[in-house]
């Protein structure tokens, strides 16, 4: 897959930037529209909007009302044509209403995250919106043990569909970059924070639930976090037409796997390639773990990004990779997981008492327990 042309030509990107100046001087901020606004990122960077400045008013949609008063209330899926409406007055439309959930059934949230990104980009255009701020992940440029160290935001999307939810990302990308042409008019801005921490769960947040942390021999780990507070400030730039195009979100630099284990105090436990993918394959295939052998790939190989482009236009982190390493670490604290699937209390015990191999992979417990349920 190539990387997509910009998104707006230099002409075009003039007078996005007039048109904010006028408003600025004008006093008059945007009308900014969030999707999935009552909780997780949706939530606070509603939370942010409603409190600037800058922002003339907020709509907030979701499928629940959310707790901040301020903004004006639509009760709705995201996949409703009936969002048109909704969106009438909006500048911009903030789409945060994705599903990347570990156990949610992967049709049902391809369904649930490409039909709705259709949705709202086509109702965007027809409601008049001009900017439309879509919000995917690093994962996109694939871990790959090629990868230059940091990757260029310009580099080639080379991920596969084989991690969790990367295939809809992937799509929502190929929808981002064929919008413009499909709605004359509409702007479509991309932002694709690296691995993110706070009150988030995902497979790359539950490799550091595990009493080891898997390293395959031979791989060459990189860990670029970034804090879902600086994902919703970037994201504010992003509403303000700040900046545009496509960028990448998180800490400046990165941590090499040694770094890792150093500040966590966690020892890693080193397998060969084929165990790890194999088993990883294997509790994946018969139910036992949430998470595809390649979502291993995104712990083996680098997929550091650049953030010049945020830098360029006057963003700062707030947080190092090291505190974010904390925060997750302070977050996960309590919580056992082996290989990807989250353990009870009694399950983490006879997990911790099998030794460092079961409670990496889980491959001959679990997999006798999951037989025997089945009555194999």
């Amino acid at each position: 897959m190539s990387s997509p042309d910009p998104q707006v030509p230099a002409e075009r990107g003039a007078e996005v930037r007039q048109r904010r100046n006028n408003s600025t001087q004008s006093g008059r901020g945007p009308v900014v529209a969030v999707t999935g606004a009552a909780s997780g990122v949706g939530d606070l960077l509603t939370r942010r909007l409603a409190a600037s400045e800058e922002v003339k008013q907020v709509i907030a949609i979701d499928e629940r009302r959310g707790e901040v008063s301020e903004a004006q209330w639509h009760i709705l899926d995201v996949r409703d044509p009936a969002i048109a409406e909704k969106l009438r007055g909006a500048d911009v439309v903030v789409h945060l209403a994705l599903d990347l959930d570990l156990e949610t059934d992967a049709a049902a949230r391809t369904a649930y995250n490409v039909r709705g990104t259709q949705t709202v980009l086509t109702a965007a255009a027809a409601a008049g919106v001009h900017r439309v701020v879509l919000c995917t992940s690093a994962m996109v440029y694939g871990a790959l043990p090629d990868n230059d160290i940091p990757l260029s935001e310009d580099a080639e999307l080379r991920a596969t569909a084989e991690a969790t939810g990367v295939g809809d990302l992937l799509e929502i990308e190929r929808l981002a970059r064929r919008a413009p042409r499909a709605h004359p008019g509409l702007n479509v801005t991309v932002v694709r924070p690296a691995v993110l921490v706070g009150g988030t769960d995902t497979a790359l947040t539950r490799y550091f639930e595990s009493p080891r942390l898997l390293v395959v021999a031979g791989s060459r780990p990189a860990w670029q976090f970034c804090h879902v507070e600086d994902l919703v400030s970037a994201l504010e730039y992003a509403a303000l037409e700040k900046v545009e195009g496509e960028f990448a979100v998180g800490c400046d630099g990165w941590l090499e796997q040694e770094e890792v284990e150093e500040l966590s105090g966690i020892r890693r436990m080193e397998l060969p390639s084929a165990v790890a993918l194999g088993a990883a394959a294997r509790l994946h295939r018969i139910g036992l773990t949430p998470s595809p052998a390649g979502d291993l790939a995104y712990t083996m190989h680098p997929w550091v990004v650049s953030v010049g482009r945020l830098h360029d236009a006057g963003w700062r982190p707030g947080w190092t990779n090291e505190e974010v390493l904390a925060a997750l670490l302070e977050e996960v604290e309590g919580r056992h997981t082996v290989a990807g699937r989250r353990l009870g209390r009694k399950d983490a015990t006879a997990a911790g008492a099998a030794g460092a191999t079961v409670a990496l992979l889980g491959t001959a417990a679990l997999v006798r327990r999951a037989r025997k349920r089945r009555g194999l």
